[in-house]
């Protein structure tokens, strides 16, 4: 996600354009009030469910705003009709994909994979970008072979990797990403971002001012990074106009947006949770997989649905002509291991 070609490209921009895309409004621009985000109360059921449920449930998505969640014996149903989500009878249980998913997340190490179970087809899906050729790519197709009908490969044209990029420009020395979410802690203030990015300097600028010094990183393993701000910028908690107010999980098959320094903001849908991501720089697991697209610069940017955080963009394969697969960072464990909140 990072873009190392890009360098200063709009200095003489005002400080509140170049940080404003993400998070910062001009102040002639209000943000408006935030509306209470109706998903809250699905993403609460499903999470209150995978509890209860555990691998009882082969998991969960969102239709029709209601909440399906995977079953495969009429208790397991009776149970989740009870709690008000709808069952859907599968053919594979929580315990069958999950095993699947253990025994790719001991062996599955090779450089341009990716995998996660996928509630609605009830698999684990495998991906194999086009840097997987010959004997891995023989392997990855052995390996896949040998889970059955449990899980699936899938070969990817793109390239899967971190260099693509999100919000609003920033900068630390020759790299550009995006800044993801502004967030508070006491008195002070920060912003979020990828890891792979704030791995790559501790002092960050918006192309001509600095924005503050580098708190804390984690890459790989996890994908997420914080920069404390020390520079008296405005910096209110919104995306563009879009206010946000609260961060969660959100669910399979649910629409959300992007917003990248790079390719703007785009929609797409989730399609797993939990995904584990094989880089060049080493695995990244937990990361939720979706439709939309993002290209170099969009790396660190927000992942959001009405007023709720979500994640922080990780890396992926494609681009915003031919479409691809992007990743994100959780923002909710971003925010539990620095103890910040969104505002």
């Amino acid at each position: 996600m990072l873009n190392p070609k890009l360098r200063r490209p709009i200095v003489g921009l005002a400080v509140g354009i170049l940080v404003g895309s993400a998070f910062v409004a001009s102040p002639a621009t209000a943000a408006p009030t935030a509306a209470p985000d109706p998903s809250f109360a699905v993403s609460t059921l499903a999470d209150r469910l995978g509890v209860q449920l555990g691998d009882r449930s082969a998991g969960s998505y969102v239709e029709s705003g209601k909440l399906i969640v995977n079953v495969t014996d009429a208790a397991t149903a009776a149970s989740v009709t009870a709690a008000g989500a709808t069952p859907r009878y599968v053919a594979r249980s929580g315990a069958t994909l999950a095993a699947a998913h253990g025994t790719l997340q001991a062996k599955l190490t090779t450089p341009g994979t990716s995998f996660a179970v996928e509630p609605m087809s009830n698999q684990v899906v495998v991906t194999a970008d086009s840097t997987v050729k010959g004997a891995k790519l023989a392997a990855v197709k052995a390996l896949v072979a040998n889970l059955g009908d449990a899980a699936r490969l899938e070969i990817e044209a793109g390239t899967l990797s971190t260099t693509i990029s999100g919000g609003d420009a920033i900068y630390t020395g020759g790299s550009r990403c995006s800044l993801g979410f502004n967030v508070r802690s006491g008195s002070q203030d920060y912003f979020l971002t990828a890891g792979h990015c704030t791995n790559a300097g501790a002092n960050w600028t918006n192309g001509s001012s600095t924005l503050g010094t580098r708190a804390g990183s984690s890459f790989p393993g996890n994908d997420y990074g914080i920069v404390r701000y020390t520079s008296s910028i405005a910096r209110p908690g919104t995306v563009g106009n879009q206010e946000i107010s609260s961060a969660r999980t959100p669910q399979v098959n649910e629409t959300v947006y992007r917003k990248g320094s790079t390719t703007g903001t785009r929609n797409g849908r989730v399609t797993a949770l939990n995904a584990t991501v094989n880089y060049s720089q080493g695995s990244v697991s937990g990361l939720i997989r979706t439709t939309v697209c993002a290209q170099p610069g969009d790396s660190g940017g927000p992942l959001y649905a009405g007023t709720s955080a979500l994640g922080l963009t990780s890396g992926g394969s494609g681009n915003c002509s031919t479409g691809g697969t992007t990743f994100f960072q959780p923002v909710t464990e971003a925010l539990s291991v620095y103890g910040v909140s969104i505002y």
